[in-house]
């Protein structure tokens, strides 16, 4: 039984910081006022309690405080200076509006504001914020059902941790290897933060579009299934032509629903995928097989990319350099070790889609297999490398070391689960929601749960 009634609320984290700046539009009450709330606050942390100061009153609580407002649809609240894009090559702050609840809860020496509201009201920005609004509806749908699968999929997740009082632990690490994963467990005051950590969620800032409205309204409750349970959709911008398997991403639990697959009609001729093989991994990131995200059509694009994903263009086939002396400062900052200079970094195991689970870094003072596939883009990127599918090629010597790094590279993101770039052309070419969802997730269901 999965146990829902009706459309939950669940809890996103928008901002800590030291001091948050919001403004509430309408009436806002609060359990232990007797009147409303309305204007400009701005909260801080003073000793070990939230000052709140407004225009015309100051609040202090001890813990957290919670603004409900009395019109749920039709009064907002503004949040200023929030980040997006965090620790991405587009990072920036914004000022953004939601509706619903605001709630403000104390977290070390930070304050933390979270936004209470409807799942169905929270997709339908996820699904603007994510992507540009301009999608076609059945590319909207598809994203609609895949992201609110992954997100009751998550907090069913939490609940079981805790109930279990299991300690989930997201790190292997000895001597020679380093094996860490990134996902939402570490959030413990909400269900999930609102950037690409999670899914972009940026309020009703970005809720531009009577077709993100429709998409949400007409798949309301329905989700991916594995067996009886909601599977953990995930998905990310361009496959590269496979997608990738989830335990080479995140935990080693394997799901039937969540493993590689073609994008595209069929599989590509004159290629092995047995990517244990290096050889067969560089014919295929040297070449250019069709997929469905093998577009640079400039109308899928502006559709599927946000003004600030488009500043990237080469996400199919991508390149990068880096000499010596970069590579080995790059590696040293984001590792915070000290390799000496670099002289290989070898593949020691790739995934289905031929991304990368476990990098050796070889130097001259330290050498250090690293993975999985986000530690590894973490490492060698100011940001974040496109994926971790890529060959290395070396150039030139001196002093026992390469001169120079060139990275050749497949995709962009994790691979897992849909394809944004490659489920929007199957939208173009006539394709339905559902047939988008089964393409990306094989074995799966879709059924309506509420």
């Amino acid at each position: 039984m999965l146990g829902y009634d009706s459309e939950p609320h669940i809890s996103v984290g928008i901002l800590s910081d030291t001091k948050i700046k919001f403004e509430l539009y309408g009436e806002y009450s609060s359990y232990g006022f007797k009147h409303f709330f309305s204007g400009r606050y701005e909260a801080e942390l003073v000793g070990d309690r939230i000052i709140c100061k407004g225009e015309k009153d100051k609040i202090e609580i001890t813990d957290e405080i919670i603004f409900e407002p009395q019109e749920p649809d039709n009064e907002s609240f503004l949040i200023r200076e929030v980040v997006i894009g965090v620790k991405f090559h587009w990072e920036r702050k914004e000022k953004q509006r939601f509706t619903h609840s605001l709630k403000l809860v104390r977290d070390g020496n930070k304050i933390t504001a979270i936004n209470i509201v409807p799942i169905e009201k929270y997709l339908m920005s996820v699904i603007s914020s994510e992507m540009s609004a301009k999608c076609s509806l059945q590319m909207l749908k598809a994203t609609a059902v895949v992201s609110r699968s992954w997100l009751l999929a998550q907090i069913e997740k939490s609940k079981s941790i805790k109930s279990n009082k299991s300690d989930y632990s997201t790190v292997y690490q000895t001597e020679d290897e380093l094996i860490k994963w990134y996902d939402r467990e570490d959030h413990k005051l909400f269900d999930v933060c609102a950037d690409d950590h999670c899914q972009r969620y940026q309020g009703v800032t970005k809720m531009t579009s009577e077709a993100a409205r429709k998409a949400v309204e007409q798949t309301a409750g329905i989700v991916l299934l594995e067996g009886d349970k909601i599977l953990d959709a995930r998905f990310s911008k361009a496959c590269g032509g496979i997608s990738e398997s989830f335990e080479n991403v995140w935990e080693p639990v394997k799901h039937p629903s969540l493993t590689a697959i073609y994008d595209y009609k069929f599989i590509a001729d004159d290629f092995n995928d047995d990517f244990t093989k290096e050889e067969n991994a560089e014919k295929w990131i040297k070449a250019n097989p069709p997929a469905f995200c093998n577009t640079n059509d400039p109308k899928i694009l502006n559709q599927i990319l946000l003004d600030y994903d488009q500043e990237t263009k080469d996400f199919y086939r991508w390149t990068i350099e880096f000499t010596q002396s970069q590579l080995s400062d790059l590696i040293k900052r984001k590792s915070g070790i000290d390799f000496g200079q670099i002289k290989d970094l070898i593949p020691v195991e790739r995934g289905l889609s031929a991304r990368l689970i476990k990098l050796k870094i070889v130097g001259t003072k330290k050498t250090l297999t690293i993975g999985k596939e986000l530690e590894i883009r973490r490492t060698l990127s100011e940001t974040h490398l496109y994926s971790s599918a890529f060959i290395v090629e070396k150039i030139g010597s001196k002093d026992g070391a390469p001169e120079k790094f060139i990275l050749r590279g497949a995709g962009w993101g994790h691979g897992v689960g849909l394809c944004q770039i490659g489920a929007a052309v199957m939208a173009e070419q006539g394709f339905q929601f559902d047939e988008i969802a089964i393409h990306y997730f094989k074995n799966a269901a879709l059924k309506k749960i509420y």
